[in-house]
C-alpha cells in the first residue's frame, strides 16, 4: 500500500499586507460594533457598494451613501431624519469605523497603517465595511516589521502617535470636504467629530479588552490637547459613584446629532447629558 506523505508547509515570509490582514481580523473579532470584513488577496466575489475614494469624487456615490443612512434611520428608529442629520450620522459611522481600523492596529501592535480612501468599501445595504490591507505602515525601529520593504520607521512613541494623527487626517480630509455641504457645519465642527470618534474608538477597544484605564491613557496621549487639524484633546475626566468607584467620561466636541432622533436618549458623552444621568447609566 502506498501512503501519500504531505510535504511540510513552507512558512510564508511576512509582508505588510499580511501583517495588517492579521491585525484587522483581530480587531474585527474583538470589537463587536466594528462591522468590517478583511478583503482576501484574491476576492471570491464581485465588489459591491462604494469606496471611500468614490465618496470624495462622485456626487452620485455620495447621494447613495446618504440615502442609505436615511433609510437605516427610518427603518431602525421609525423616524424621518433631516438631511443634515442623515449626513452627520453617516459621517460619524465612517469616521469611527475607519479611525478604529487605524488606531486599533496602533493600540494592539504598536504599528500605524496608512489606509487610503480607495482601500475601504462600504456596503450601502448592510452598512458593513470591507478593508483591503495596503502596504503603508509606520513602526518603531525595534519592531520586526521595520525590515520589510516600504515600512517607515520613526524614532519614538510620540513620533508614532504623530503618524497616526496624520494618517487619520489625510484619510478624512477629502471626505469632510465632500460631505461638508450636506452636513451644514464648518471645518472645526467636522474635525471635532473626527477627533471624538478617534478617541472613542480607542476607548471602546480598551473596554472590549478589559483594559479601559489603559485605553484612556493611550487616547489621552494621542490627543493631549488640540493638535491641528483636531480642535481639542481627549479631555477625559472622572465621575465618582455612590460606591466610590471612579468612572471615566468625556464630553464630545463634535455632535453626531443622535439626540435629534431619540431626544430622551442622547449619547452618554453628549453635552446635553448631565453628570447625574451619566452616572445613572454607568452604574446601571
Amino acid at each position: 500500500m502506498t501512503v501519500a506523505v504531505q510535504a511540510p508547509s513552507i512558512p510564508t515570509a511576512p509582508t505588510v499586507p499580511g501583517l495588517l490582514r492579521e491585525a484587522y481580523r483581530q480587531l474585527a473579532d474583538t470589537c463587536e460594533a466594528l462591522a468590517v470584513q478583511v478583503e482576501e488577496p484574491a476576492p471570491r466575489f464581485t465588489r459591491t457598494g462604494v469606496s471611500g475614494a468614490e465618496l470624495t469624487k462622485d456626487r452620485r456615490a455620495m447621494e447613495a451613501f446618504l440615502l442609505a443612512e436615511d433609510t437605516r434611520i427610518r427603518t431602525r428608529y421609525d423616524h424621518v431624519p433631516r438631511r443634515d442629520v442623515a449626513a452627520s450620522r453617516a459621517l460619524h459611522d465612517y469616521a469611527w469605523s475607519v479611525g478604529l481600523l487605524m488606531s486599533g492596529v496602533w493600540y494592539l501592535t504598536g504599528r500605524v497603517p496608512r489606509i487610503r480612501p480607495e482601500d475601504v468599501r462600504l456596503d450601502l445595504v448592510s452598512g458593513e465595511f470591507t478593508v483591503s490591507p495596503g502596504s503603508g505602515l509606520a513602526c518603531l525601529p525595534d519592531d520586526r516589521a521595520a525590515a520589510l520593504p516600504g515600512v517607515l520607521t520613526v524614532p519614538h512613541e510620540e513620533a508614532l502617535r504623530a503618524e497616526l494623527r496624520v494618517a487619520v487626517a489625510d484619510h478624512m480630509e477629502p471626505l469632510l470636504t465632500a460631505i461638508g455641504p450636506y452636513v451644514r457645519r464648518g471645518p472645526r465642527a467636522l474635525w471635532g467629530l473626527v477627533a471624538d470618534d478617534l478617541v472613542s474608538g480607542i476607548w471602546y477597544l480598551g473596554r472590549a479588552l478589559g483594559r479601559e484605564d489603559d485605553a484612556v491613557r493611550a487616547a489621552s496621549a494621542l490627543l493631549p490637547s488640540a493638535v491641528a487639524p483636531f480642535p481639542g484633546g481627549a479631555d477625559f475626566r472622572h465621575l465618582t459613584g455612590a460606591d466610590g468607584r471612579r468612572h471615566p467620561t468625556r464630553t464630545r466636541a463634535g455632535c453626531c446629532l443622535y439626540y435629534t432622533i431619540r431626544p430622551t436618549e442622547a449619547c452618554t458623552t453628549c453635552p446635553r447629558t448631565c453628570d447625574t444621568e451619566r452616572l445613572r447609566r454607568l452604574e446601571s
